[in-house]
């Protein structure tokens, strides 16, 4: 089934925390503003294309894995999904599944557990 809009916003709140604190080890995130936003497409491309999840989906229970056959899809297509994201309206743009532009060009759905 697909994970509700508020469990993917509280996902993405908890992933984009981390990624401010992470980018805060190497970077300003009030001055630099592209340090949080690379970390948060790492985490991503890194967490879903490995293991399905990032810290933020497993934390409100959800995962984003292949449409075809319901596993991690790897780092390539998890990092293109990570990409688009970041641009945000590709994410705002949803079907009836809940799959945004994001999802759809990665193959990949974001499903409650």
């Amino acid at each position: 089934m697909p994970a509700s809009l508020a469990r993917r916003f509280g996902a993405l709140f908890v992933d984009w925390l981390v990624s401010l604190i992470l980018s805060g080890l190497f970077a300003n995130p009030r001055r630099d503003a592209w340090a949080p936003v690379l970390v948060l497409i790492i985490l991503y491309a890194l967490g879903v294309g490995l293991l399905g999840q990032t810290l933020g989906m497993w934390v409100m229970r959800i995962r984003c894995v292949g449409v075809a056959d319901r596993r991690p899809v790897g780092v390539p297509r998890a990092l293109l999904r990570g990409v688009l994201l970041a641009l945000v309206v590709p994410a705002i743009i949803m079907d009836g599944d809940r799959r945004g532009l994001h999802d759809r060009a990665a193959g990949t759905i974001v499903l409650g557990q």
